[in-house]
């Protein structure tokens, strides 16, 4: 028992000598590829083996023929391990330099490069690596999203600056030119001018509360008091707030069906959402129209509140950018001097996201109809 574990001392302090130089060496190397990263731990391992081997043979052989052989032994079989080492360890090299290789233009490739992750040619026999290209691959596609909303989040920027200005300058000019009739007395009818006055400061003042509005979405900062509310109340309160506008413009309001289905959402939040729907349906039908308003229970336990004007309908090119901020689309949909900044349906749609909902616009004969789908 005495001699069985003196020959495991000896060989376990001879293969931890070398373990150790061969560590010491590695970290003393820094820096280095897989292949050489193998190769070492492959060498270390075999010298280990192969110098445990010697110890013990050299404390149990008189011979010196016989230690010689044993020497031969563990020199053959060290390098045959460490060759089929190499040879199996190659595929693994390859594939980390193959996925090495495709990755290389993830992070830095530009905005316009929609194929910056490429993945290897084959897939990898290694379980990780193979899992590393698959997440790759995820990621890559993930960048490509979030390029292609910073690019139409920029667009929708520079838009929204340009068309603001616009809408700026014209009543900033119109209150200057009316303030310098006042202040040097040609003013014909001062009254007519202080409502005119009014009317240009109330429209500037509903362009900040919608940009600020807008920008408590965009931020994320959209506080929600959710309560339980009936969306026939809620439908009915949007119609009263928008009668005097739709009688102005001669366009009748009319009810196509609203069912008393209860709703969990801020009722603020969701009234200014309806009734910006409504303004944006009025604003957009002629003389004698029709605006008419739905609501009606989904059988996916949804609700579906819709709106149908007779604006004529929307290009269908167009479409898919009626909720972009700032979008006015064709020139028979740009609002009069009463009209907005082409924010309204933008801040419909982040209301409408904001209680896990959607919103969408269909053609219908003669106009379009909004549609917000609510879970109920």
């Amino acid at each position: 028992m005495k001699d069985f574990l003196l020959v495991c001392l000896i060989a376990g302090l001879c293969g931890l000598a070398v373990t150790a130089a061969g560590m010491l060496a590695l970290r003393w190397a820094g820096r280095r590829p897989v292949a050489v990263a193998l190769g070492a731990s492959s060498v270390v391992t075999v010298a280990a083996m192969a110098a445990g081997t010697l110890g013990v043979a050299q404390a149990m052989f008189l011979s010196g023929h016989d230690l010689t052989v044993m020497m031969a032994v563990c020199a053959v079989a060290a390098v045959l391990a460490i060759g089929a080492a190499a040879v199996l360890g190659r595929p693994v090299v390859a594939d980390v330099r193959a996925l090495q290789q495709a990755a290389h233009g993830l992070g830095s490739a530009s905005a316009d490069d929609e194929a910056a992750y490429r993945p290897p040619p084959r897939p990898s026999a290694i379980a990780e690596l193979a899992d590393l290209s698959v997440e790759l691959e995820r990621t890559s596609a993930r960048l490509r999203e979030a390029r292609a909303r910073e690019r139409a989040v920029e667009q929708s920027r520079r838009e929204l600056i340009a068309w603001i200005s616009h809408d700026l300058r014209t009543p900033l000019a119109g209150l200057r030119a009316m303030a310098e009739s006042l202040e040097d007395g040609v003013a014909a009818d001062p009254a007519r001018y202080h409502r005119r006055i009014r009317v240009e400061v109330d429209r500037l003042s509903g362009m900040v509360d919608d940009l600020f509005e807008l920008s408590r979405i965009q931020a994320g900062a959209l506080q929600l008091s959710v309560s339980r509310v009936s969306l026939y109340d809620l439908v009915g309160d949007a119609l009263a707030g928008t009668e005097v506008l739709a009688r102005s413009r001669a366009v009748r309001l009319e009810d196509s069906g609203i069912a008393a289905v209860p709703v969990h959402v801020d009722s603020k939040e969701m009234s200014r959402a309806l009734t910006n729907l409504l303004v944006n349906a009025i604003r957009h039908t002629p003389s004698d129209g029709t605006v008419a308003v739905g609501v009606e229970r989904l059988a996916d336990d949804h609700v579906l509140v819709t709106v149908t004007d007779a604006c004529g309908g929307i290009p269908e090119d167009d479409l898919p950018r009626v909720f972009d901020t700032g979008w006015r689309g064709s020139h028979a949909r740009t609002p009069g001097p009463d009209g907005g900044a082409g924010l309204g349906l933008a801040i419909v749609r982040g209301i409408v996201e904001a209680h896990r909902g959607t919103v969408d616009v269909v053609n219908v004969g003669g106009g379009c109809r909004f549609e917000m789908r609510l879970p109920a």
